[in-house]
């Protein structure tokens, strides 16, 4: 298309390049190279799943044109840890339960991540402001905003960074596969709807 243009994102310190219309979105830029951990949720701004990191900030992707993120450091759940070593915020959701089916998760951890840079030792108040743009159907957010804390307490114990898991490496679905970006919890044998919650639809 001739309003298409060639546009280089940094993501997770790699340099990727794609080539997307000028109304294309960094969330629909960063699923179409293959980051399929950022989930496509309402695509308008309210449910956080799509939430990345850009220069250390939070924002919804399915917000941003992909072209404005050019230059930028961009940051997804995948760049943050991985199976063999999760960033404390990710083992703390997972030592704790805060992950369920897994399709909000991403976004949560990235907005976790981005409310300890801002508050190493966050308030209630600081975590529940900092995750009020994310939503999840299934874990009442108790058990995340715990797992928030304790992240938080981890990292201001000079414990930050990731942190190698002692047990053997998950296979198949697990939390830890949904807290490192690499799957969901959810069961999807069949129909759209489950192929929507493991964010497998437009892939």
């Amino acid at each position: 298309m001739p309003n298409e243009r060639t546009v280089t994102l940094r993501v997770n310190g790699r340099d990727e390049r794609g080539r997307f219309p000028a109304h294309r979105t960094l969330l629909e830029a960063l699923r179409e190279i293959g980051h399929t951990e950022v989930k496509c949720g309402c695509e308008k701004g309210d449910c956080g799943a799509c939430a990345v990191l850009v220069d250390g900030m939070a924002v919804d992707s399915c917000l941003t044109l992909a072209w404005t993120a050019e230059g930028a450091e961009i940051t997804t759940v995948r760049g943050l840890g991985d199976l063999e070593a999760l960033h404390p915020v990710q083992q703390a959701l997972a030592d704790g339960g805060g992950a369920q089916c897994g399709y909000c998760i991403p976004g949560i951890v990235i907005a976790a991540k981005a409310i300890i840079d801002e508050h190493p030792e966050p308030t209630e108040d600081d975590v529940r402001l900092g995750l009020s743009g994310n939503l999840c159907r299934c874990t009442g957010y108790t058990k995340v905003f715990e797992a928030v804390g304790e992240a938080a307490a981890v990292m201001r114990a000079g414990r930050g960074g990731v942190r190698s898991r002692p047990e053997a490496p998950v296979s198949g679905r697990g939390p830890a596969n949904v807290l490192a970006g690499r799957d969901s919890v959810a069961d999807v044998g069949g129909g759209s709807h489950a192929a929507i919650r493991a964010g497998r639809a437009g892939q």
